[in-house]
């Protein structure tokens, strides 16, 4: 499949995941638990390999790329801190009435889905193997972006029309992604530094927001299956990998 392919297909991800917000929002935190999983998965066993490859035949050691791993986890860091107003918590505050803070925070989340888009398209840039094990991970990813965008223009009190309305912007975001990379194309050694930062983002929407979630709403005893389904996607895109030809 090509980028926009698949960009079409995490469209409808991120679509189904507003819709999910709607129906079953109590069986988030196994959803969740998985995806964390998968994005771990990607950093690991497909992001992180070829950014090193990338780097060695370029007579670098990859210091860059795992310095802009490090770049890539403090910027989102501060994103999601400072501007989406503690994103993961918003449903302790339902009782307020903000929808301005609603719009605000699903804004941003539409912001990372064209992101999303635009990592598939300079990773097939990469390789096929890279750009569809990374649209694996975003397609997941958005997943949980739709999901969070209609659950957080609820929390704020927002009317339904609104939620739906910004729920269809981000599912078109990462469509737009993967079409403005169709107008340039990165050096390698930008792409090594693209990978590396890639990288820390869905490293840190694994590790520092997806995972939080999933266990803030599940007791201890559900702990374990949430591990398991963590394992689980790493397992699943170890997998895919091994599967995949090189190159």
């Amino acid at each position: 499949m090509s980028a926009l392919q698949l960009s079409m297909v995490a469209l409808v991800s991120t679509s189904a995941g507003g819709l999910f917000a709607w129906r079953l929002r109590e069986h988030l935190h196994w959803v969740l638990g998985l995806t964390a999983g998968m994005l771990l998965g990607v950093v690991a066993f497909e992001l992180l390999p070829e950014a090193f490859e990338l780097s060695r035949t370029l007579g670098s050691d990859g210091q860059p790329a795992m310095v802009a791993l490090a770049a890539g986890f403090l910027l989102f860091h501060a994103l999601e801190k400072f501007i989406l107003v503690h994103r993961a918590h918003e449903n302790h505050y339902a009782d307020h009435d903000h929808p301005n803070v609603g719009v605000l925070s699903s804004a941003t989340l539409i912001g990372h889905s064209f992101l999303d888009g635009a990592g598939i398209g300079l990773a097939f840039q990469a390789s096929p193997a890279i750009g569809i094990a990374v649209a694996t991970a975003v397609i997941a990813h958005d997943f949980c972006d739709g999901l969070n965008t209609v659950s957080l223009m609820l929390a704020h009190r927002n009317t339904s029309s609104r939620a739906l309305g910004m729920l269809a912007l981000d599912a078109l975001a990462p469509v737009l992604g993967v079409l403005s990379t169709l107008f340039f194309t990165l050096p390698p050694q930008a792409l090594t530094l693209f990978l590396g930062f890639f990288a820390g983002f869905l490293l840190y929407i694994a590790s520092a927001d997806i995972l939080p979630q999933a266990h803030s709403r599940a007791g201890p005893a559900r702990a374990l299956h949430l591990i398991g389904l963590t394992v689980l996607g790493v397992v699943l895109i170890y997998g895919v990998k091994q599967m995949l030809p090189e190159g």
